[in-house]
C-alpha cells in the first residue's frame, strides 16, 4: 500500500482482492464508460449514464438505477490518474476542481483505486476515505463489502468474456 494513504479504521473502508485480471483490464473497467456501465454496481442495479474525463480535474459521473426505477447520481472529480496503477476521485468536487453544490451528497468521500502486479496476478485495492465516522458507518451499512465484492465479480466476468477484452 502506498505510504501516502494511512488507513484510519474509524473513517476508512477497504476492499481488497487478488485477481487473475491484468492491471490493464481492471483499468479499462474503471476508465471506459461503455465498460464501466456493464459492471459498476451490483445487479439488479445498473448504470444508465456515465461520463469520464480521465485527467486530474476531470469529471467522473454516473447514474445508478435500482430495480424500482430509483436513481442515484454520482458526480465527482478526479484528483490523481496514474495509468494502470492509481485512480483517485472525490464527490466533494466537480469537474475543474469546483466545490460541489449538491446538498444530497450522502457522505463526502475520496475513492482510491490501487493496482499492483503480484507475480502473475493483480492486487486490487479500493480505499474509500470518509470525512467523519457517521459517513463511514453509513457507507458500511449500505453494504460496502458485499456490494463492492459483487461489482468486482461482475468486472471479472466481463473481462474474462469476449466483451471485456
Amino acid at each position: 500500500m502506498p505510504e501516502d494513504i494511512k488507513i484510519n479504521p474509524k473513517l476508512d473502508l477497504v476492499f481488497e482482492r487478488t485477481t487473475a485480471l491484468s492491471p490493464e483490464q481492471v483499468w479499462k473497467g474503471w476508465t471506459h464508460p461503455e465498460t464501466l456501465m456493464k459492471w459498476f454496481c451490483p445487479r439488479p442495479w445498473k448504470v444508465t449514464e456515465c461520463r469520464i474525463v480521465l485527467q486530474p480535474g476531470g469529471e467522473f459521473f454516473t447514474v445508478m438505477q435500482g430495480p424500482e426505477g430509483e436513481q442515484m447520481p454520482g458526480n465527482g472529480c478526479y484528483l490523481e490518474v496514474i495509468e494502470n496503477k492509481k485512480l483517485v476521485w472525490t464527490n466533494m468536487l466537480t469537474q475543474g476542481y469546483r466545490p460541489s453544490a449538491d446538498s444530497k451528497l450522502g457522505f463526502p468521500f475520496v475513492g482510491n483505486i490501487l493496482l499492483s502486479k503480484t507475480g502473475k496476478d493483480t492486487l486490487y485495492k479500493a480505499i474509500i476515505t470518509h470525512a467523519d465516522e457517521a459517513g463511514r458507518q453509513q457507507h458500511e451499512r449500505m453494504g460496502f463489502q458485499e456490494g463492492w465484492g459483487k461489482a468486482f465479480d461482475q468486472l471479472e466476468e466481463l473481462m474474462e468474456s469476449k466483451g471485456g477484452r
